[in-house]
């Protein structure tokens, strides 16, 4: 079913900014049929052609002049402390106050990328996403969303019957727990390098290549000098057995860490995992034990068993999530 104009929407403006680029967009409708934001007027700039956010905006701004948006949410790749915001990659400052002024917003948001894919949570489409375990999701239960990228983010949409907020938290440097012993053999030979070793320490880009040399060293084989692309190539043309045995245990072991979060979050609502590497290993991921891994919690074993868990592959999500945070705010 299509939508019918809400004559009482006004366009909200939603951008999404990282270190290489900022989309930007208008949200002119929501379908209630669909739960889908209308997402127009998209347009994406390099971020290195501009010195602020502001002159980004500006230019977004001057291609829809017939538009003037006065609510607007952006959802950007750095913090945002105490209403100042800082893309450290691109040497972007801005205060949250002065841009809401600079272009007479009446109601601007600032979140990270990883609040937005919470808030984004609700309004993905499942026919464009793969389910990676089979559960019964609680609509009004919390949310999880991680993924490993550059990094590991995690957040959660805490959700009341009445209510709903975004937790950011720093899940990525939660400690590393073993469950088998590999796992364990694994940390101790990251231990070696790193003496911390988090969850970022494996589940992020560089951390495929710091599991690969962990590998290496329990099977006692020298490591080569190789990354996360040069280490994918190799397991999947079946040319590095310890590639293909890193690339498992990546996957394996990322169900523990998943299950650990939402019990952590208490996410009956259920768990979506985004981020730049997992799309990419969607076959060995459902060929892994993430579904057991993720539900072997002892005691809380059926609580995790009956989660949901969604790879989130479609497109826009922070554009998605900036919509959402405003959506009946």
């Amino acid at each position: 079913m299509s939508s019918q104009t809400n004559k009482n929407f006004s366009a909200v403006l939603v951008a999404d900014v990282g270190g290489t680029n900022a989309r930007f967009a208008l949200i002119t409708d929501f379908n209630e049929q669909t739960n889908q934001f209308v997402i127009e007027h998209n347009q994406t700039f390099p971020s290195a052609e501009f010195s602020s956010l502001e002159s980004a905006t500006q230019k977004y701004l001057s291609t829809i002049a017939h538009i003037s948006p006065k609510r607007a949410c952006l959802a950007v790749a750095g913090p945002i402390k105490a209403g100042q915001v800082n893309l450290t990659n691109l040497g972007w400052h801005f205060s949250v106050a002065d841009f809401k002024a600079q272009f007479a917003f009446d109601q601007l948001e600032v979140i990270n990328d990883f609040a937005a894919f919470a808030y984004a949570a609700p309004f993905l489409d499942k026919s464009k996403n793969s389910l990676i375990k089979a559960g019964q999701a609680d609509d009004n239960a919390n949310i999880a969303v991680m993924g490993p990228g550059t990094g590991f983010g995690a957040a959660a949409l805490v959700r009341t019957a009445q209510s709903r907020a975004v937790l950011s938290c720093e899940g990525g440097h939660i400690s590393l727990a073993s469950v088998t012993e590999l796992d364990a053999q694994l940390i101790a030979a990251l231990k070696q390098q790193h003496p911390h070793v988090s969850i970022e320490t494996v589940f992020s880009g560089p951390g495929i290549a710091h599991l690969y040399q962990a590998m290496c060293a329990v099977k006692g084989v020298s490591a080569k000098p190789i990354d996360a692309a040069q280490i994918s190539a190799l397991a999947n043309s079946g040319e590095c057995e310890v590639c293909d045995a890193t690339l498992n245990q990546f996957c394996d072991w990322i169900g523990s860490v998943a299950g650990d979060l939402a019990l952590t979050f208490g996410a009956l609502g259920g768990v979506f995992i985004g981020g730049g590497i997992l799309p990419r290993m969607q076959g060995r991921l459902l060929e892994s034990r993430f579904v057991e891994r993720f539900s072997q919690k002892g005691i809380m074993s059926q609580y995790t068993a009956q989660i949901p868990v969604t790879l989130v592959t479609q497109d826009n999500i922070p554009l998605i999530g900036a919509a959402a945070c405003l959506h009946n705010s």
